[in-house]
């Protein structure tokens, strides 16, 4: 579907230490850290064409965009003024040349994807940031467009996964962050499709239990399950740690699965 202009009220933000700079509604969801380590755990290189689900105002795409310069990236989200500030965001940055927003249902037929430019198998790497919270188990938000944002119910995962596997090209990689507590679910899913799962846990202080994690799985392949060094984000005291520090605000890059 065409992508209409943006309206309603927004805020400009910086991204990696002003690298970037983004609209995005002043209420509703916001996009965070997380967007920017999905970012940069996806081992994109030059000429790489790659699908952003679910990538709201362009954070995590728009990002990986600027750290890859020769990578063709198609944002995808079901909310329109989204997808609106999205490509907005594309053009304000610079990017508009090599990145475009589409307004599409993950839950979308074939078609429907193709018609948007997307066939099956014409994705070297999809990355996604999907709702974390099962509505069953945590409290939705007053605000109707965050509670969408951040409510996926567990049998939506499958889902989400399931649009990776069509559009990717066997070999293929898809990078995703997601709730610490959903892995199990998330193996599951990745299980009909997916090999060389790679995960990292993100943990927000030395000692403490990991909060979210970035998963890289490879599609076809055989490779077995590989949980890899964790990173932290900030000392006892608050200060982030240095390879927090270089992820988030100088746009270094995180190894996951298929990474150089």
């Amino acid at each position: 579907m065409p992508v209409e202009a943006p309206d309603g009220d927004v805020t400009d933000d910086a991204v990696l230490s002003g690298r970037l700079r983004l609209l995005q509604p002043r209420r509703g969801h916001r996009f965070g850290h997380d967007a920017v380590l999905l970012a940069a755990a996806t081992a994109a290189r030059d000429g790489d064409r790659i699908a952003d689900l679910g990538a709201g105002v362009g954070a995590a795409g728009l990002a990986l965009a600027w750290r890859v310069g020769g990578a063709r990236v198609t944002l995808i989200d079901n909310d329109r003024n989204l997808a609106a500030l999205a490509a907005t965001n594309a053009e304000r940055n610079g990017l508009a040349d090599r990145v475009d927003a589409v307004v599409l249902d993950i839950a979308a037929d074939e078609a429907a994807f193709a018609r948007a430019g997307l066939p099956p198998a014409s994705c070297d790497i999809v990355l996604m940031n999907p709702p974390f919270n099962d509505p069953h188990q945590h409290p939705g938000s007053p605000d109707p467009r965050r509670r969408v944002a951040h409510g996926l119910p567990r049998a939506a995962i499958p889902l989400w996964v399931a649009a990776a596997v069509r559009l990717l090209r066997p070999g293929g990689i898809l990078t995703l962050v997601f709730r610490a507590d959903g892995l199990a679910d998330l193996l599951g899913a990745l299980a009909h499709g997916f090999g060389a799962v790679a995960v990292k846990p993100i943990h927000p202080k030395p000692g403490a239990d990991a909060i979210r994690i970035l998963v890289g799985a490879v599609k076809g392949s055989r490779a077995p399950l590989a949980i890899l060094p964790g990173l932290v984000l900030a000392d006892d005291g608050g200060v982030p740690t240095p390879e927090a520090e270089a992820v988030l605000r100088q746009g270094a890059a995180l190894r996951l699965a298929g990474g150089p």
